[in-house]
């Protein structure tokens, strides 16, 4: 019986969530989850949520901005292996609509309902052709902002 992914022990209401298969190319050499891997499906997970709210990389281009990293704040709770599911999710838990925002990523293991990885991540906006920041276009504002959490808070301890 598949996992209603949506029940998962979620730090936030309303994830957007994706699953991750473990395989042999996401293993370091402790038999773990590489710490990369973990950041690299953080990335493809932002991309894939920020494509689902109506922004795509095209977007970006044809707007000449970006959302740029400014800080991570990587936790790694528990080890997974090769063979593991991982429920990842993310959340934009703040935008000010103006220069910046920030998302919340959690990956549980499938098969224990425990969260493996929690993540927090800052970005600004910069003009793509010049790296410098700027402000949000309005479809910036107008997508992140209606997609952001800020006004909601969990009622669960600190992942």
């Amino acid at each position: 019986m598949k996992t209603n992914l949506t029940l998962l022990d979620w730090k936030y209401n309303a994830p957007f969530i994706s699953e991750w298969c473990i395989d042999d190319s996401h293993i370091d050499h402790y038999q773990h989850t590489n710490n990369v891997a973990y950041l690299a499906r953080q990335e493809a997970l932002a991309w894939e949520h920020s494509t689902c709210l109506g922004l795509s990389f095209e977007d970006y281009k044809r707007e000449d901005r970006a959302m740029a990293i400014t800080h991570h704040q990587l936790n790694y709770h528990l080890a997974s292996h090769e063979n593991d599911t991982l429920a990842c999710a993310t959340w934009i838990i703040a935008c000010d609509e103006k220069c910046r925002l920030s998302r919340f990523f959690q990956f549980i293991n499938v098969a224990t309902n425990k969260t493996v990885y929690s993540a927090t991540t800052q970005f600004v906006c910069i003009k793509l052709s010049s790296g410098i920041p700027i402000k949000m276009p309005p479809s910036f504002k107008s997508i992140y902002g209606n997609a952001a959490l800020q006004y909601q808070h969990s009622n669960k301890e600190e992942v």
